[in-house]
């Protein structure tokens, strides 16, 4: 659930698990936030993406059409869109926490961020991509070496803000009148020596 008064992305990923990557307390101080969605059916899905700063400033939200073969096929194409928007509006090395409701790809986008830093770039986790997705499998590969850190959190479809945007898209057509914007959060303030932001275990208590 999230805590009432703080930015409603920020909340999901402190509260999410990060499949193959730890989630220590600097992890609150993502400079972006990006939640994608999505969605396939017979007679056509959607794509979804909202992008917010760590103080909930709303860079942008997007809702647009697809016609995707498959669901996972949505799901990466969705993560690609957010990618390559943000992409274009946050200052280089930006740390930036990503929001998906699909195992498999938070796995495998947190499996993709390890290989960075590998020695032989090899993922130490299987890597599960659709073969119909490889394309924009690479585009998002792309996307992460522009930014300073990247992690991936699974969170619940039904919390997911980017579900709607999916899996509505035809409603949402005034959101392609809205331009995105380019904005920078507000600096990280750096916690009191011998005090760190409280963990993911602490999260009853107040940041």
């Amino acid at each position: 659930m999230a805590f009432h008064g703080r930015p409603a992305l920020r909340d999901l990923f402190d509260e999410s698990p990060t499949p193959h990557i730890a989630h220590p307390p600097r992890t609150h101080h993502r400079d972006f936030y990006v939640a994608t969605d999505g969605s396939y059916r017979a007679s056509g899905g959607g794509l979804g993406a909202v992008i917010e700063t760590r103080d909930g400033t709303v860079v942008a939200r997007l809702a647009h059409a697809d016609t995707p073969p498959d669901n996972n096929v949505a799901e990466v194409r969705a993560l690609h869109l957010g990618l390559d928007v943000l992409a274009a509006r946050a200052p280089p090395e930006a740390s930036v926490g990503v929001l998906v409701d699909h195992d498999t790809l938070a796995s495998s986008l947190n499996a993709a961020v390890l290989a960075r830093r590998h020695p032989d770039r090899r993922p130490p986790h299987p890597v599960d991509v659709p073969a119909a997705s490889a394309n924009h499998w690479r585009g998002i590969r792309a996307r992460l070496t522009g930014f300073g850190d990247v992690r991936a959190a699974r969170i619940d479809s039904r919390e997911n803000p980017a579900h709607p945007l999916a899996n509505t898209p035809d409603q949402y057509e005034h959101l392609r009148r809205e331009s995105p914007r380019c904005v920078r959060p507000t600096p990280v303030e750096p916690p009191s020596r011998g005090y760190l932001p409280p963990s993911r275990a602490d999260r009853n208590a107040s940041d």
